[in-house]
This record gives structure tokens, sequence and C-alpha cells, in this order.
């Protein structure tokens, strides 16, 4: 594991987390908290609902629940997934998996009737917190692209203004009264990269793999690229290009995340040893000479990509011999397909939003509620 915890040691049974959730669009947000559960004991166990389980409950999800346990399955936090986990977490639940305590973020979540998800094991004391990524979450990915049209998938013009393409009534109609549609991007910290870094160096004799993107939305097209690569060497090298680069090569309103977002997203890939922050989208002889020694470069044979200047960004690589095409089983699934299962469905997910923000103002309201009861208890 990336990550162990002090408290693990010989003779000692060692302590069995479990975190379950829907993981949709899963994202660094998602990866921060089974990051932070993994710290609190030696086994992460990561519950996944089903497709049906979260419509009933939540409503309709954007990822399939094939894609989403993937997923959960590529985060170096996670130790095991079980699929098709109850959206209510039972005490049968954890004694089958042999489970301490559940984590969950400093929220409260509930169930289609109102109920906590989380009540039985909190009255059983098998229940602890983690902190909540603020900044980021599916429903303001979502909301996100719901701005968007179709006439944002073509390469268009740079702007300055940060709501470009944006369809402003779409803007004042479904942001009013929530904030999941406004446009915000979540700041990383040097502290909350260096908890996702690996802080992996490649030893004498591995093979260093270096593969470069915008890995926007990151999703299991690009954890399947990343194992394909990795099969070529011993340490992946992933450069991540700026927001500049991907708007002037993708145009409208790419990328949907910015680039500590993205950045993010990709290290917490257990497949990933070392991220190139801000990488050029050409690959120069900085990039295969002084970072590490690259032995090999690897792209997508489906995607042939040309510079602004319409030069191929992969000359160099292919002049020395170094350059490979892999493919790989989810070629289907690329971040434009995302954003059109949210344009193709665009009044489902308006009313998703809409349920939800009425679901999460119930829910704070909910746990308001409990601190008051928490505070007056402790009196």
């Amino acid at each position: 594991m990336a990550e162990t915890n002090a408290n693990a040691s010989a003779g000692r049974k060692p302590i069995r987390i479990w975190v379950d959730g829907c993981f949709d669009m899963m994202h660094f947000g998602h990866a921060n908290a089974l990051r932070q559960a993994r710290a609190m004991g030696d086994y992460l166990v990561v519950g996944v609902h089903s497709d049906a389980e979260v419509e009933r409950n939540k409503g309709p999800c954007v990822m399939k629940e094939d894609e989403r346990y993937a997923a959960v399955a590529a985060c170096k936090w996670a130790d095991e997934v079980v699929k098709d986990a109850p959206y209510v977490t039972t005490l049968e639940m954890l004694d089958k998996y042999n489970i301490d305590f559940v984590v969950h973020g400093d929220d409260i979540t509930t169930a289609a009737d109102g109920t906590d998800c989380y009540q039985l094991v909190k009255d059983a004391g098998r229940y602890r917190e983690c902190r909540r990524t603020v900044g980021i979450s599916t429903t303001e990915l979502v909301g996100r692209m719901l701005l968007l049209t179709r006439d944002h998938h073509i390469r268009g013009p740079r702007s300055k203004s940060p709501t470009q393409g944006v369809d402003e009534a779409a803007v004042a109609n479904f942001s009013q009264g929530t904030k999941a549609a406004n446009i915000a991007h979540y700041l990383s910290t040097t502290k909350k990269i260096i908890q996702f870094s690996s802080a992996r160096e490649p030893q004498p004799g591995e093979r260093v793999v270096y593969v470069d993107g915008a890995f926007d939305l990151f999703h299991t097209g690009h954890i399947e690229f990343f194992k394909k690569a990795r099969e070529l060497g011993d340490y992946l090298l992933v450069g991540v290009h700026d927001d500049q680069t991907v708007n002037a090569i993708k145009g409208g309103n790419f990328p949907v995340m910015n680039l500590q977002e993205r950045v993010l997203g990709v290290l917490q890939c257990r497949h990933v040893d070392e991220v190139i922050i801000g990488a050029p989208y050409s690959v120069t002889k900085d990039v295969l000479e002084d970072v590490y020694h690259v032995d090999a470069v690897v792209h997508g044979a489906s995607d042939q990509p040309r510079d602004i200047d319409g030069a191929d960004p992969y000359a160099l690589p292919k002049a020395k011999g170094i350059y490979h095409e892999v493919d790989h089983p989810r070629l289907d699934l690329t971040t434009t397909a995302i954003i059109e299962r949210i344009i193709e469905s665009r009044h489902v997910y308006i009313e998703r939003q809409a349920r939800k923000a009425k679901k999460a103002l119930a829910e704070a309201e909910a746990e308001q509620r409990e601190k008051e009861i928490n505070a007056a208890l402790r009196a």
C-alpha cells in the first residue's frame, strides 16, 4: 500500500475499516475520503452501491456500476471492493466482512425515506468520521457539464472569459437556490499533492514509461490505458497538460476540471508512480531526460492528436525508437462520451440536480439537529 499505518504490527488483529458510497464519477474527493479512512486502520473494504440501489435512493448515476466498481478498485487506498453494497449500512454487512468500524464524511447521508444511512452503525458505536473535501463533488461536476451544449464539443477560439460558451439562461435557471451549478474549481495545496503522491523513485534497472494527456474527468478508460502502458515497464510517469494547453487543443469549455483537480485524480490511481504537472503537449528532450531517464513513451493507438502548429507531438520519441501505441478494452469511454451522456439526458440530470439540492438541504437540517442534540447531551 502507498500509505501504511504505524499501529499495524505483528500479533495484533488488523483493524478492518468499511467505507461505502456511489462513487459516481470517482474523483479525488472520493479518493481523499478513502485515504483518510485507510489511515485509521490496516485494511480498507469499500462497498459500492449498484445502479438500482442508487436510482432508488438518489437518482441516476452518470457512470455505470461496472465502471464505478473498476474506478474504486483502481484507487491505491482501497484494499477490497464489495459490489452491490446496501445503501443503508447494516451491522450484518459489517460482521460479514469482519469490519471494526465504518468511516464516512462529516455530513449526513439519507436514504429515500429520509432516514440516516448510518444510524444503525452509529447506535452500535461502530462509526467514525473523516473530513469531507470541500470544493469537489459529483453534483458539482455534473453541474459544470450541464452548462455546456453540443456546440462546446468542437474546437473553438480561446477566450479570456471564464464562462466561455456557457448558456447564461441555463445558469440563471439551474443555479437558482443552489451552488451546485456555479462554475467553481477546487484549489489544491502542496500538502494535498504530497498526501496523494507515492513518493517512490524508480530503482536502478527499472524501466520508466511516460504517458501524457489531459485526463479530464478521470475514468476507467484512463485507468485501462495506464494499466496497459505500465506493462511496458516498471515505473509510470504521467504528464498532465495545463488548462491553457488543453483548451487551445480541444476548445470550448474544456477542460471540465482544472489542472490541480486533474493531477489529484491521476495521483490517486494505483498504477501511477509520479506526475509532471503542466507537461508540454509535445514530448521534449527535457521530459525524456531531466525528470527521469524515460525508456518508453506510450500513447493510445486510436487517438492521433496534433499540436497547435500541426506538428506531431511524439516526433522525438518516434525518432529515438521508444514510441509505442497500445489499445485497451475501454476505448469507447472518453471524457467526451461522459459529457455526451449528460447532454443527451440533460432534462433527467437537471431534475436529478434539483432533487439532490432539496435532499442536501434536508440532510443539512438533520445534521444541525444532530449537533444540537449531541451538544445538549454533553452539557
